[in-house]
């Protein structure tokens, strides 16, 4: 077990499960890559998965804000609110993380970061600096070839869609269980 616990942002709702919003942003450079950060559960180390940029909605935080104050924090990126497109996708994550069931409701954005940016882990937490592994540019090749888990699982997809632009849908993705164990030929093995 480790020291990490969820911060005061989890709150437990009537079903007993913790519960938050978050503001996720997939941001693309020039070259339609998208900046990832990879992680894991400090209770369940050898586990490891790749996500967008993001993090939990303070109170009286928009959506905008709070997608904004994450990507200064998590990869040292300065944006201002017209450089957010979407929000384009939502979904629900229920997982176990700090020996927690979790269900996340996540509003994801598009921020395109043409001339590119060198991610820094300046702005990380305590409980971040435990859990966060690693922030890089990937293909949406390589997110298919990746063996560790990606979540959401049709971010590739998503990516290539958005890599063309988008087209003012916002996908709904549903309640997602991501612990649920993914199909060996969607993690490329």
């Amino acid at each position: 077990m480790t020291s990490a616990s969820l911060g005061p942002d989890w709150v437990r709702g009537p079903d007993g499960v913790r519960h938050r919003r978050a503001a996720r942003v997939i941001v693309l450079d020039g070259a339609d890559r998208v900046l990832l950060v990879r992680g894991h559960d400090a209770d369940e180390p050898d586990r490891s998965w790749w996500f967008t940029v993001g993090g939990g909605i303070d109170p009286g935080e928009s959506d905008v804000e709070a997608a904004l104050r994450e990507l200064r924090e998590e990869v040292g990126l300065a944006l201002v609110p017209e450089d957010l497109v979407g929000p384009v996708l939502t979904r629900a994550g229920i997982f176990r993380f700090l020996a927690e069931t979790c269900r996340q409701d996540e509003v994801f954005f598009v921020a395109r970061v043409d001339g590119g940016h060198e991610p820094t882990d300046a702005g990380w937490t305590p409980v971040e600096r435990d859990v966060l592994d690693e922030m890089r540019w990937l293909t949406t090749a390589e997110l298919r070839a990746e063996t560790r888990e990606v979540f959401p699982t049709v971010l590739p997809d998503v990516v290539d869609a958005l890599a063309r632009g988008w087209d003012g849908t916002v996908r709904h993705l549903g309640t997602q269980l991501d612990d649920e164990p993914s199909d060996p030929e969607e993690l490329g093995r």
